[in-house]
């Protein structure tokens, strides 16, 4: 009953049966455990039924329950998979540098080294070749690349599945040969941060990385720096430096066949390489048209004719000799600029056309004579009288040996070394007209002998010279001192040590090439000391100047008097009219030099000059080994003849300093004996007032310094 809060009180009434009476009796339900009585009932009840149904639904209950287990697991292992893999990926990033640290690396930087016409001499650095952008490059360029390398590098985050599938399908079936599935971001990726190692862990990084560079840079910025990075072998690391190594031209230049052969390199560099096998390279690269056509990146036409115009390697263009002046200009480079973070262009004074005569002339005479006269090496340098290095050439052949003799190898001059001696003993008051007495000398066991074994008792100076007497110039070198002789051959440029005794006459200090034909120059240009210098100026890609070489850089200011300086030059001229520089003669050039050639035939020189240029040649042999009687008079004379009719063709001849007293290339006869001897040079030098006629005189009667100190 309920209270007036609508609170309903328990009511203890038991409910009546149909008679009227109270029903006390306890259900089944009522009683204890009557779930379970009434479970006991159920099954009774099941076990009255048919067997038959009661099975099917027991099978169909247990099928229903094994493929949702197989379900269950396979998702259970695919989530344990995901969570393994992540795992791994994580692991190996872990060992990557923070992402939001990583940085692309610098890419070395690339010297080009130019002429002094501003064509390409070589590529110096790492790399070889210079960095470019996509637009200096012919669109179907960086396309061939992407036909061969990555079909859908437009499309893909940096991972390719569909091109993963497409190369392990390949491998398998082995169709196509053997392919990898690497993106180029992937390959890029590799290039930029990792080993070349093949390994999964390398492959999980790669592809960790591709896809940090694809969300970073756009698409053509990742192709622009994939490019500039890939290695084409033979040390060329990007296209333009492939291009220049297997072409000779820019990549900016290359044909749409050219192109085919470089993007098809990539794949195997070694075994690909145009100039080591062409048919391999070829058949790769009609492959990479065939995709280009397929892509729709070339048009049929373009095809056909690529397909009809194979690309041809370009042949190394002889000795390669202008590597040893590349050499020399990265040498001397560190002086000028320090440390190089970026490309540069070093600006030279080689002049191409001097740097490939003088190659083949050194090496036309070797290949010619060498065998002959068991010579097998050789040198040249050629310069302006101010010192600019025109053609340096270290060897016969660069692919063979790079040592570079014409900057690096000491080797004594012989009688090259006599016009220091003479020039000492000229500033000393002695003249071409002076004489001394052509004969035998000893002291203590040490008797030198002239090359014929001849003496001619009196003789002037003049003559003395240009036949190469070792008399006259041991007798000069004593009377002046040894010491005086050092002390002006340094003057002039020589720094290599020299030993102050009485051989120094007959060049038995070594020397390099550069620097005796470097101390040449003062005698041609005047008197003005010189040091030789190779590079003009250096900029960077974007055209700022690093360094340029000022106007007024000088040498060694004035190392020899002007009158000095005409007679050294009439008497070393008069080695091209009666001595031993005969067959150097090139008509109507006023010359002058000196031969050289060691006693026992080891070394073997001739440097001469004109008033705009100076020339000298070494040849011998590496390992010391005598030559076959190779003298400054042969072999080196006809080298730097051949050399000179070619630089000197089509120009207008110079006068040597002190050339009034030549004319055409020869003597002047003296006017009333009173010769002028006038600096007349280049490079601003003149001087127009006669010099006094040096007086003639003959060895004094009494006893000279080398008597006194020889005993004689």
């Amino acid at each position: 009953m309920a209270n007036g809060r609508g609170r309903r009180e328990p009511v203890f009434d038991a409910p009546a049966t149909e008679a009227g009476e109270l029903d006390f009796y306890l259900s089944p339900e009522d009683r204890a455990g009557g779930s379970m009585a009434r479970r006991r009932a159920s099954r009774q009840n099941d076990e009255d039924r048919p067997p038959r149904r009661s099975r099917s639904r027991k099978s169909k209950r247990k099928g229903r329950s094994f493929l949702g287990k197989l379900i269950y697991a396979g998702v259970v292992l695919g989530l344990w998979g995901i969570i393994a893999v992540g795992g791994v990926v994580a692991y190996y990033a872990s060992q990557l540098p923070p992402i939001d640290q990583l940085t692309v690396p610098k890419r070395p930087p690339n010297i080009a080294i130019m002429a002094n016409d501003g064509s390409l001499i070589t590529n110096r650095g790492e790399t070889g070749g210079r960095t470019v952008t996509l637009k200096e490059l012919p669109p179907y360029l960086p396309k061939a690349f992407v036909a061969i390398e990555d079909r859908r590098f437009y499309d893909h985050l940096g991972i390719d599945p569909m091109g993963i599938a497409r190369a392990a399908y390949r491998n398998l079936t082995r169709s196509g040969g053997l392919q990898g599935g690497s993106t180029l971001t992937q390959q890029l990726a590799k290039n930029l941060f990792l080993t070349q190692e093949r390994t999964a862990s390398r492959k999980i990084q790669e592809a960790i990385l591709a896809l940090w560079l694809e969300r970073n840079y756009s698409k053509d910025q990742i192709l622009e720096l994939y490019l500039n990075r890939v290695y084409f072998g033979a040390g060329a690391y990007g296209v333009e430096a492939a291009a220049q190594r297997y072409y000779g031209k820019s990549a900016r230049h290359v044909s749409l066949s050219e192109a085919a052969v470089l993007a098809g390199l990539v794949q195997s560099p070694s075994r690909l390489a145009p100039n080591r096998n062409p048919k391999a390279a070829q058949a790769r690269a009609e492959l990479v048209i065939a995709a280009m056509n397929e892509l729709g990146f070339i048009t049929p036409d373009m095809r056909k004719t690529a397909l009809g115009q194979p690309a041809e390697p370009a042949r190394p263009n002889g000795a390669g000799s202008a590597n040893y002046a590349a050499d020399y200009v990265m040498d001397v480079l560190d002086d000028f600029v320090g440390t190089i973070d970026t490309d540069i262009a070093v600006f030279t004074t080689i002049d191409p056309m001097m740097q490939s005569a003088a190659e083949r002339v050194l090496v036309e005479e070797l290949n010619a004579k060498g065998q002959k006269f068991n010579v097998s090496q050789g040198a040249f340098v050629a310069l302006q009288p101010d010192g600019a290095v025109r053609a340096l050439v270290g060897g016969r052949n660069y692919e063979t040996s790079q040592f570079n003799r014409a900057t690096s190898a000491r080797r004594q001059p012989g009688s090259s070394f006599k016009p220091f001696v003479y020039l000492t003993a000229v500033e000393r008051g002695y003249t071409p007209d002076t004489v001394l007495d052509d004969s035998p000398v000893n002291y203590k066991g040490w008797a030198p002998q002239n090359y014929d074994r001849k003496y001619r008792g009196p003789i002037a100076l003049r003559d003395a010279l240009a036949l190469s007497l070792n008399t006259i110039a041991i007798k000069l070198n004593m009377e002046v001192g040894p010491k005086a002789v050092v002390q002006t051959a340094q003057r002039l440029g020589i720094t290599s040590p020299l030993q102050a005794n009485g051989s120094l006459a007959l060049g038995t200090s070594e020397v390099t090439p550069l620097e005796l034909v470097s101390a040449y120059a003062a005698f041609a240009n005047g008197g003005i000391g010189v040091t030789p210098y190779v590079i003009t100026e250096v900029k960077t890609l974007d055209g700022k100047i690093v360094y340029k070489r000022p106007a007024s850089a000088g040498g060694l200011g004035r190392v020899i008097d002007p009158a000095a300086v005409a007679m050294m030059n009439e008497m070393m001229h008069n080695t091209f009219v009666i001595g031993t520089a005969q067959k150097a003669q090139v008509p109507g050039w006023p010359m002058a030099g000196k031969t050289g050639t060691t006693d026992d035939y080891k070394d073997a020189w001739f440097v001469g000059f004109t008033g705009n240029l100076v020339a000298g040649v070494w040849l011998g042999n590496d390992d010391g080994e005598l030559t076959k009687r190779v003298t400054g008079g042969n072999l080196p004379t006809e080298v730097w003849h051949n050399f000179m009719k070619i630089a000197l063709k089509d120009k207008q001849p110079v006068a040597l300093p002190g050339g009034e007293r030549f004319r055409n290339g020869v003597p002047v006869a003296d006017a009333g004996g009173d010769p002028r001897y006038a600096a007349v040079g280049n490079g601003g030098d003149a001087w127009a007032q006669p010099q006094p006629q040096p007086q003639r005189r003959t060895r004094p009667r009494e006893k000279n310094f080398f008597e006194k100190l020889f005993g004689l």
